[in-house]
């Protein structure tokens, strides 16, 4: 009984503290938001009107064949750095970067294709995929156009381009 006491008190709290938004407020923050949009920037970028989009998410995962000795795992890793940088300049691979640590998953990438499949091919592209050093799990992703800057926006914060 005390436990419905209490329920019942919470219950009859929250309702008391629900204030309606005034229509006139639900306007004026609909009427602010509409002069920030950029609809030529929302294009550009592909964004839905929440200002997101799809891609294709990639996670690096250790893959089965990771007894190289030390040259060839340089010239590995330097040839997985090449396609990373190809990838990014043909505007396909939005977002890279490896996880901290020594776990079994070691990085991740994110796509902007309309498909796994497309996603498949590219990876299919990596050196590390080839050597089967790296193994790659797709799956869809819904995050911000915005993100589609961001490779324009590195450059201008990175004193060394790897």
């Amino acid at each position: 009984m005390k436990k419905l006491t209490y329920l019942l008190l919470f219950i009859t709290i929250l309702l008391s503290c629900k204030s309606e938004i005034p229509k006139e407020k639900i306007s004026e923050n609909i009427e602010i938001q509409q002069q920030k949009f950029d609809e030529d920037l929302a294009k550009k970028y592909g964004a839905d009107d929440y200002g997101m989009k799809k891609y294709v998410i990639a996670f690096l995962k250790r893959g089965p064949n990771r007894n190289q000795d030390s040259i060839t795992k340089a010239n590995l890793q330097r040839k997985h750095m090449a396609n990373i940088n190809k990838l990014a300049k043909e505007g396909k691979l939005v977002l890279a970067g490896p996880f901290l640590g020594n776990d079994n998953l070691r990085g991740i990438y994110i796509f902007d294709v309309e498909s796994i499949e497309e996603a498949k091919k590219l990876t299919e592209t990596d050196p590390a995929i080839k050597a089967g050093s790296l193994e790659m799990e797709l799956k869809e992703w819904y995050g911000s156009a915005a993100l589609m800057a961001i490779n324009k926006l590195h450059k201008k914060i990175a004193k060394i381009e790897i």
